[in-house]
């Protein structure tokens, strides 16, 4: 019998210029969902009184009140996991406060409700009264870690593995809906297309390369896969966090680069002193209000991310992707004096001997 599964409600994916690679477009897409490095990510515990949601009992009709709150047994595990994703050396941390008005992630216990959370910085669009997360089940009793694993990823801004366009997995459609309509999970025909059946963009990946050991791989039981064979029998991940999730986790947040490399001043450049595949976020903080030029200087094929900080939360501001060749990537934004911006930039390769840097102007 399938197990009770991750259920994401279906965002939107923003629009970028056609023709950019999918390694191109992911640092694109992932520049609007994941953190600025070094960031640290408070979260909370969602258990006053009127933390609740009154939902309807299936098949009476009758509201009921279901809490939030979960017992300290289900909070120490959650706690345990942070620790898990922290303990891989990735360069974001957490930290548990007692103020929800103080947390990005906002976490709930909500039997029935599923397991569930914002992907990345998407819980920045939530009220400050909601959840970001949600635990519908105990995740205290045995095989259950990797549930609090598994949503931690997506609040780190991971998507689900086995959605990936690399993956090759051939559904039996109907015997999928079938399945998941049944118990426990109970799906509709939208909630299961949008979290197993569509196949996500190439930009929307977390990698290039199916990890069916990923945490973000969600376990099936055999009948609904019909290729590749040899997952007929079902799909069954580790539960815990793979080296290639360890590997998507440095790549976003180099624990090297906690500390940001150098303050960009305006109107003048810093060498980024980056290499093929590496990546950096750089301040600015504008000494006047106007429109300024951003971007990186020299032979160097790169992304280019900018954020305002706003009340202490970086937001996307503009991105531009240089095209795939020695080119300059810049972006015009308008800066504003007493407000902070992080930029960030990804560099894929380098051309020639000059000296690559990032400049603002």
């Amino acid at each position: 019998m399938t197990r009770r599964l991750c259920s994401l409600p279906r965002q939107p994916a923003p629009s970028f210029a056609a023709g950019l690679t999918a390694e191109r477009l992911g640092a694109l897409l992932a520049g609007r969902r994941m953190w600025v490095n070094g960031t640290v990510l408070h979260y909370c515990f969602l258990d006053a009184g009127s933390d609740a949601s009154v939902i309807e009992v299936p098949g009476t009709g009758e509201p009921r009140r279901v809490s939030w709150a979960g017992s300290e047994a289900q909070r120490e595990v959650v706690r345990e996991c942070f620790r898990e994703w922290r303990g891989l050396g990735i360069g974001v941390r957490f930290a548990e406060v007692g103020d929800r008005d103080e947390a990005e992630l906002r976490i709930g216990f909500q039997t029935g409700a599923g397991s569930w959370s914002a992907v990345g910085r998407e819980a920045l669009s939530v009220g400050r009264g909601e959840r970001t997360m949600n635990l519908g089940w105990d995740v205290t009793t045995a095989g259950e870690r990797g549930t609090v694993l598994h949503q931690i990823g997506h609040a780190l801004g991971m998507v689900h593995e086995h959605q990936s366009p690399f993956a090759g997995l051939h559904w039996d459609d109907e015997a999928v809906y079938a399945e998941l309509a049944g118990p426990p999970n109970f799906w509709s025909r939208q909630t299961t297309y949008t979290n197993v059946l569509r196949t996500l963009e190439a930009g929307e990946a977390s990698g290039s390369v199916w990890d069916p050991q990923s945490v973000m791989a969600l376990p099936f039981g055999p009948g609904l896969v019909l290729e590749p064979e040899r997952y007929r029998t079902g799909l069954a991940p580790s539960g815990t966090p793979s080296p290639a999730d360890k590997e998507f986790g440095l790549r976003w947040y180099p624990s090297a680069g906690c500390d940001r490399p150098a303050a960009l001043v305006p109107f003048r450049s810093v060498p980024l002193g980056l290499g093929p595949a590496e990546q950096a976020d750089f301040t600015v903080e504008p000494s006047e209000t106007r429109e300024y030029t951003v971007g990186t200087f020299g032979e160097a094929d790169t992304v280019l991310v900018v954020f305002e900080e706003r009340d202490g939360e970086p937001r996307f501001l503009a991105g531009h992707d240089d095209g795939g060749g020695p080119d300059n990537a810049v972006v015009g934004v308008r800066l504003v004096k007493g407000r902070r911006y992080v930029v960030r930039v990804r560099l894929y390769s380098t051309w020639g001997s000059g000296e690559t840097a990032i400049m603002c102007w």
